[in-house]
């Protein structure tokens, strides 16, 4: 008995290290956070045990998970919200029933879930959907594009650009009273990706580039072709989002091969051929010094990988590598990063390059801020931080769109 009793408590103590992580100072609320962070991480050791049985996959069992939180999508007082399509995409609208004497501003709003789970219909999307569509009388589409593993890159892509070009038909804006001249398009995490993405393809496109007035993209991913920026060393195990969560599950947008994700834990995934691209994403000359400390600089290592992935030397997943010629078209943008991210040098770099070819773009740092925070406004797992970033996002659309 007490033999049993010494094991048991070993392994809890095992368990307690693996999922604890040290917070910054600076977080607020720092116990909720650690209580989060804990979840998430015991949440992904037991996926992995059960995808190491075979009982169900790694990124089936959080997007099971994440369906717990989906809400009924019901009209209020306020707001009158439709479980409808547009070219046969799931979309969330959320339309203002005050009467307005003038057109109506829009929001293309794109959910993040590192391309593998989450939906327009989570509790916190609801209601950030709800409270832009009130607080500025705009009309609100929220797209449930397809996830992977099960639609790979570039379905989940496609969706959108299928969804907002649709939208964008002078015939459905004013079927819902939209200005054509008011309209954004924003995106969190990898729904950040996808939003800027779709905001260079529109903007390269004649029938559409004058339509879109302004981009968001909150605490986006921009880049797969350096994963040992400083963000990625310096928030390696979180909170909230570790490097390996991140790498494990962006790798199932692309493959179910094992050897991917492998190669990119090394900075060893990209392939012959892609070294001109590294300038594009290079943090030493891009990143502002106050964010580089005393890292050293290397160049991710090419060719190491047996298979090969021409998609990783494209913009349609890195929207980053885009030219700088591309990027002088992009409209009005405000980007918000988060100190204690893994992806905040994505959007810093992106800040840089857009500012060097002369776009108008607005930046938010977050000093204490954690990736993911958009997700946690509500309860359970009420953060500050989720609503003071939900705060600046609105304000700035109030007061930009």
């Amino acid at each position: 008995m007490g033999f049993k009793t010494l094991c048991f408590g070993l392994t809890l103590i095992l368990f307690a290290y693996y999922i604890y992580t040290p917070l910054p100072e600076n977080i607020e609320e720092p116990w909720k956070v650690g209580v989060i962070d804990a979840l998430i991480k015991t949440t992904s050791l037991t996926a992995t045990l059960l995808e190491n049985m075979g009982l169900i996959r790694y990124a089936e069992f959080f997007s099971m998970l994440l369906k717990l939180d989906h809400t009924v999508l019901i009209s209020d007082e306020n707001i009158t919200v439709m479980d409808t399509k547009f070219t046969d995409i799931p979309v969330c609208l959320y339309l203002p029933k005050k009467k307005s004497e003038s057109q109506r501003r829009a929001v293309i709003f794109i959910h993040g879930g590192a391309f593998v789970m989450g939906s327009c219909r989570q509790t916190a999307y609801d209601f950030l959907n709800r409270w832009t569509a009130n607080k500025l009388g705009a009309v609100v589409v929220g797209i449930d594009y397809r996830l992977a593993p099960q639609y790979q890159f570039p379905v989940p892509l496609e969706d959108v650009i299928s969804v907002v070009r649709f939208f964008l038909q002078d015939n459905i804006l004013a079927k819902y009273g939209v200005d054509p001249s008011r309209i954004c398009i924003s995106g969190d995490s990898s729904g950040g990706t996808l939003a800027a993405k779709v905001t260079q393809l529109v903007q390269n496109d004649p029938e559409f580039k004058n339509k879109i007035k302004a981009q968001v993209l909150i605490y986006p991913g921009l880049q797969v072709v350096d994963v040992l920026m400083p963000s990625y060393r310096q928030n390696e195990h979180g909170p909230i989002l570790s490097r390996d969560m991140a790498i494990k599950m962006g790798c199932l947008y692309l493959t179910k091969d094992k050897a991917l994700p492998q190669a990119v834990r090394e900075n060893q995934h990209m392939p012959h051929g892609s070294r001109h691209l590294f300038k594009l994403v290079n943090w030493s000359t891009l990143l502002p010094e106050k964010y580089r400390r005393n890292h050293i600089y290397t160049e991710p290592i090419i060719g190491k990988l047996n298979s090969s992935y021409p998609v990783l030397l494209g913009s349609r997943l890195s929207p980053l590598l885009v030219t700088d010629s591309q990027l002088e078209k992009l409209p009005l943008t405000y980007i918000i990063t988060c100190e204690h991210d893994i992806l905040r040098d994505d959007g810093l770099v992106y800040v840089s390059r857009l500012r060097n070819a002369a776009v108008n773009v607005s930046h938010d740092h977050i000093e204490d801020g954690i990736h993911g925070a958009l997700f946690f406004m509500t309860t359970p797992f009420y953060l500050r931080v989720g609503i003071r970033i939900s705060d600046k996002y609105i304000n700035w659309l109030e007061e930009n769109l």
